[in-house]
């Protein structure tokens, strides 16, 4: 790398040689100087071809050359020795080259180091120096105007030293800060390059498909996940709309979670889930758009095999349930009947078996209705209502049962009208259900509290009681059909309100501690 560097440098003094050299040259004859006139004008011609020669030589040599640094060195050497003799050639003290020598340390910082600079500068001042006082005491045939005095002698030599080593201090000093500057920019490209290859890497290695765009929709990156989910390759994506791959993204795109259809030529369709996101730059403008996708088509066929396997699962259970809870109102019922069939009993307990025997048939009753209600629920009959009003009936209800008349107390936290549209009847059994349940899981006394919220876009009703509470292990299943805790009770009453609160696009919440409370939250949208 270094040694590269150092090539390229060399390169490029031998280029501006040759280029002082024609400039040298060319000069003469575009401002028509007489350089004949001079003396040692064909000294002067054999120094420009030496000049010439020279630079066929490093140009040819430069890449054959072991020790670069000697090799350079030898070039800067010859230099200042060249410019001592143009500057003997041209009147010496009178000489309009001296500043060559300058270039030549300038040169020195660059292609090497600052010490180089220094070498330069201290050689040329050395040379130019001896150069200048042997001019003036006349030991070298070179005439100047007699009207110039020693001091000025001085003078001059002491302006070209000092500029020398002026210009050496500056060069050096740009040359390390221009180094340690590339030096910074190679190691922060080595870093940017790793860091590019990386993210290619990790957006290759995705198992989504991934693609980028510009503000206006045109692909940049579009990874291989991307290429085996659609079938279009790269090349056919990058430069163009995204659509090319996508068809039913149109721009400008929704930013949100979706599934779409891609449908193929061979009649083959995917089931694709894409979300799109906003791409932005550190300063927080907007630079185009992003896209992470993958193919659900075999996810969604296993979910729905995984749910038909759990609806059929579930319609096991509910027939074990249900033979369950039939089973013993039916055994009642044929224990009382042989009895009665055998006709030994006395004719007392022959109205006991009756009343049991039609016991157990109401009972069966209520199961079956129950569970038609479940499984059948009739289409939803909406209508404006004021909800507190629906409560405060059926809350009227729950006070006048047996249950409530011990101990109990049921506390209202709402006033005024609320409006929404509900199946008034339905939301009756809801309330209702969820008031028994209350009721009979406080058989020491307690307090029921109904309060409702009205927020944003939702309405809250709460049922709140002081009882026995929910145990956690129980609290997922309360709202499965058949699920009851209690002696008696099909287990349809939570299952039933669930279902109708689902009807009406709405949800609901249980929270309990145990021997403390137990509260069931309905959340249902303003409006259905």
């Amino acid at each position: 790398m270094v040694e590269n560097a150092l090539i390229r440098r060399l390169k490029a003094l031998t280029g501006f040689r040759a280029f002082f050299v024609t400039l040298l040259l060319g000069s003469f004859f575009l401002f028509d100087i007489r350089y004949f006139t001079l003396p040692y004008s064909n000294a002067i011609s054999y120094f420009i071809v030496f000049q010439y020669l020279l630079t066929i030589f490093y140009s040819i040599f430069i890449h054959r050359i072991k020790n670069l640094y000697l090799f350079a060195y030898t070039q800067l050497i010859l230099d200042v020795l060249s410019e001592i003799v143009l500057i003997y050639l041209t009147g010496g003290i009178e000489s309009w080259f001296s500043f060559t020598l300058i270039l030549t340390v300038l040169s020195s910082s660059i292609v090497l180091n600052k010490n180089a600079g220094y070498i330069t500068a201290s050689l040329s001042g050395i040379l130019y120096g001896t150069l200048i006082d042997l001019q003036f005491y006349n030991l070298l045939p070179i005439t100047y105007e007699k009207t110039v005095l020693e001091n000025e002698f001085l003078y001059n030599i002491f302006i070209h030293i000092l500029s020398l080593y002026v210009t050496a201090y500056l060069g050096g000093y740009i040359s390390h800060r221009l180094e340690r500057t590339v030096l910074k920019l190679e190691e922060k490209d080595s870093h940017l390059k790793d860091l590019e290859l990386f993210n290619t890497e990790v957006i290759e290695s995705l198992p989504s498909g991934l693609f980028t765009t510009d503000t206006a929709g045109v692909a940049l990156i579009f990874n291989r996940a991307a290429e085996e989910i659609t079938g279009k390759k790269k090349g056919e994506v990058i430069g163009l709309g995204i659509e090319t791959a996508l068809p039913f993204l149109k721009f400008p795109f929704k930013y949100i979670r979706r599934e779409e259809v891609l449908e193929f030529k061979s009649e083959d369709r995917k089931i694709i889930g894409i979300t799109i996101s906003v791409l932005k730059d550190t300063r927080g403008q907007e630079t185009g758009f992003i896209g992470v996708f993958q193919d659900l088509t075999q996810l969604q066929k296993l979910e729905a095999e995984m749910k038909q396997k759990e609806k059929w699962a579930a319609i096991g259970e509910l027939s074990a349930n249900i033979a369950h809870e039939i089973r013993n109102p039916l055994a009642s019922l044929r224990g009382s009947i042989e009895m009665l069939r055998e006709d030994r009993i006395p004719a007392s307990h022959k109205s006991e078996l009756m009343d049991i025997a039609l016991k157990e048939m109401e009972r069966l009753n209520g199961i079956i209705t129950d569970f038609l209600t479940y499984s059948s629920p009739r289409s939803l009959d909406l209508q404006r209502i004021d909800l507190h009003l629906l409560l405060n009936e059926t809350l009227e209800l729950l006070g006048n049962i047996e249950q409530s008349k011990h101990n109990i107390s049921i506390k209202k936290e709402f006033n005024g009208p609320l409006y929404i549209d509900v199946d008034p009847q339905k939301f009756k059994q809801v309330f209702w259900n969820l008031g028994i349940n209350a009721i009979e899981a406080m058989q020491g006394g307690g307090e029921l509290t109904v309060s409702t919220e009205n927020s944003p876009g939702s309405i809250k009703i709460i049922f709140s009681d002081t009882g026995a509470g929910i145990s956690p292990s129980d609290i997922e299943k309360i709202f499965y059909p058949f699920f009851t805790t209690k002696e008696a009770g099909t287990g349809l009453g939570l299952a039933i309100a669930f279902r109708i609160i689902e009807e009406h696009n709405g949800r609901i919440r249980v929270r309990s501690d145990p021997g403390i409370y137990t509260a069931f939250e309905i959340i249902l949208p303003s409006s259905i």
